[in-house]
């Protein structure tokens, strides 16, 4: 989320084009998932700036509440079930079993956040240089308990070096942009998604192996 449709539009074509790099680079089809992450975040952001748009009344109702759902299906159901799902497939054997209980939580957060957004309706409402959200979530600190835990938790839980730091970097930099954004100050949780996909390409580029595209699974 950024703090207006402009930023998004820059913001989100940057993150999108780190995450097409990101795709491109992968050789291995177990590292897609997470590869993939910063090319998920870039779309979501251009879609907040139809959002945007929305409030501002340049596109239709109609137009805005289906920017507005499809960005909550992103932000909600996909992501805890995709981040734990994606740190899975690319952990060593030893892990795995470790990382399943990360990918249940992720699951039922998902399952819990999905039938919100599907129940909707998803409302927007511009309050300083932020967007406000509202999805109807039954037991909401639980939920958002799971939500992280299944996100920065698995990332934590990795045994790589790399995915570690991000997820460092990724729990750290949600604490800054909650506290910015609840104070209405500005939006910045574009930034943290440009600098969480440049740490994910970055570790593209370390761990792929040479070979051909997709050679070694």
């Amino acid at each position: 989320m950024c703090w207006n449709s402009t930023a998004d539009l820059v913001a989100g074509g940057v993150v999108t084009l780190v995450g097409a790099a990101a795709v491109a680079s992968t050789r291995r089809v177990r590292d897609l998932p997470l590869a993939a992450l910063p090319l998920i975040l870039g779309v979501h952001q251009l879609i907040e700036a139809l959002v945007w748009w929305g409030q501002e009344g340049r596109i239709g109702t109609g137009e805005a509440a289906a920017a507005r759902t499809l960005w909550a299906g992103i932000a909600y159901p996909l992501l805890p079930a995709l981040v734990p799902i994606a740190v899975l497939c690319v952990v060593d054997p030893a892990r795995r079993r470790r990382m399943l209980g990360f990918v249940l939580v992720g699951l039922v957060t998902s399952a819990a956040l999905a039938r919100a957004v599907a129940t909707g309706p998803v409302t927007a409402e511009a309050v300083g240089h932020t967007l406000r959200y509202g999805v109807g979530v039954q037991m909401a600190p639980l939920v958002t308990a799971g939500y992280l835990v299944a996100t920065v938790g698995a990332l934590l839980a990795c045994g790589q070096r790399d995915i570690r730091l991000l997820g460092v970097v990724s729990g750290v930099g949600a604490l800054v942009c909650v506290t910015l954004w609840q104070a209405a100050f500005v939006s910045t949780w574009c930034a943290l998604a440009a600098v969480s996909s440049l740490f994910v390409l970055r570790w593209v580029r370390r761990t792929r192996p040479a070979g051909h595209l997709f050679g070694d699974g």
